[in-house]
């Protein structure tokens, strides 16, 4: 084989790889949601960074997907105990019985127990302190963090962002 040969064959090489796996640089949209392949896990809900911006408050965006905090003592649910479920402001999915709630003082929303798969943990190293993250089991969105310092029966306190949340009552209020 030629050295020409070689080289033609180098360049139809390289444009093949260019054109099937590599596709011009441009990206395939996500769906809005893959379903699990297990059958008792939610479905996972994936969006991209532009629809994300797009369904969300400014505030939401920057708590659940930049991983933000709240100022202590301003959510809107820290001193909020009416009967109901709190779910991801990012996707709907239930995380928290109202009857799991408590004063922490910790300036956040406080619960002591997370409905069943509602929430992820990972490892978070950052500002210097190891803390456990807690994520959303649906949505992977930043709800918070939780520490081993809570009342029985679990002895944990899920330390919430009130803008991760919003708040579905289980009965409607009463109007005159």
């Amino acid at each position: 084989m030629s050295k020409r040969q070689i080289r033609l064959f180098l360049i139809i090489g390289i444009v093949y790889y260019a054109i099937i796996d590599v596709n011009f640089g441009q990206t395939q949209n996500e769906q809005p949601e893959v379903l699990s392949l297990n059958p008792g896990e939610p479905k996972k809900m994936k969006r991209t960074d532009s629809e994300w911006k797009r369904i969300l408050s400014s505030a939401e965006y920057h708590i659940l997907r930049e991983k933000g905090t709240e100022r202590a003592f301003t959510g809107e649910y820290d001193g909020h105990f009416e009967e109901g479920v709190y779910v991801c402001a990012g996707c709907g999915h239930d995380l928290f019985n109202s009857d799991t709630k408590y004063r922490s003082g910790c300036g956040w929303p406080a619960f002591y127990e997370a409905m069943p798969e509602a929430i992820d943990k990972n490892e978070d190293n950052s500002f210097g302190m190891k803390r456990i993250e807690i994520i959303c089991s649906k949505c992977d969105g930043h709800l918070g963090h939780v520490f081993n310092d809570g009342p029985q029966p679990t002895g944990i306190r899920y330390c919430i962002n009130s803008v991760s949340m919003d708040f579905k009552p289980t009965k409607e209020p009463e109007t005159k």
